[in-house]
């Protein structure tokens, strides 16, 4: 069977497995000016927001809450800093530019090397069995960051060991759930961007997986952004906004 993957998935051209590394030489800095959507401006300029039409840098290696209530653009918010989305005025910078001005090779090796995502609707492969939907990032890199021993260990700290060999298709919600947070752990990054992370786990679920969490972005000094409807204590937060 053929699995086409979409462009979050794998990285292009030099930065790709059968190419060198794309190469870190400082932290990503991640700026937002004046940024709205254009689908939501009407919305948006009638209510406060943090985030939108402000100036925002997020800090290196710091833990970011952004509480955001339905139909504010909490995905919305997650896409631009993804660079999948890109119908807003204003900017997203990174290390000072913004996304347009690199090739489709920079932004590739960024997503490789310095930014990885959990997405709100997981986007775990049917076709491909839990292992495989991680592998997929995990060998991104022709020297993984993470071997297969730990993702074996990280899957037995999320209670999803007996899935590894059952394909997407087969998995709940929740089991779908964990299997995207090891995807996002396992290659390298300095942010991790998270939307809505634990919204299909039970209490005890979601504090194993916020554990892993903040035990990986220490172990690389890495910070994250994650958006979510309510407050919640399973971080020690360093920033709060309200989008």
């Amino acid at each position: 069977m053929t699995v086409i993957l979409p462009s979050w998935t794998f990285s292009f051209g030099k930065s790709s497995i059968l190419g060198h590394h794309f190469k870190n030489t400082s932290y990503m800095q991640i700026q937002l000016e004046n940024l709205v959507p254009v689908p939501l401006r009407d919305k948006i300029m009638q209510r406060s927001s943090d985030i939108w039409n402000r100036q925002v840098t997020f800090t290196p290696g710091g833990f970011t809450k952004i509480k955001a209530p339905s139909g504010t653009g909490k995905t919305t918010l997650v896409h631009y800093l993804y660079h999948i989305r890109t119908d807003y005025t204003g900017q997203v910078l990174v290390n000072g530019k913004t996304w347009d001005s690199y090739s489709r090779d920079a932004i590739a090796g960024m997503r490789q090397e310095q930014v990885s995502v959990i997405f709100q609707d997981l986007r775990v492969f049917e076709q491909l069995t839990a292992l495989e939907n991680i592998e997929l990032k995990r060998v991104m890199n022709a020297a993984p960051y993470c071997t297969a021993e730990k993702v074996k260990e990280m899957a037995a700290r999320l209670n999803v060991t007996h899935v590894l060999n059952q394909s997407g298709k087969t998995l709940s919600y929740g089991e779908r759930q964990r299997i995207a947070i090891i995807r996002a752990l396992v290659q390298p990054f300095q942010w991790l961007i998270m939307d809505e992370p634990f919204s299909h786990l039970d209490e005890e679920n979601a504090q194993r997986a916020a554990l892993l969490i903040a035990e990986e972005c220490k172990a690389r000094n890495a910070g994250f952004i994650l958006t979510d409807l309510d407050n919640d204590n399973r971080f020690v937060y360093d920033t709060h906004y309200n989008l």
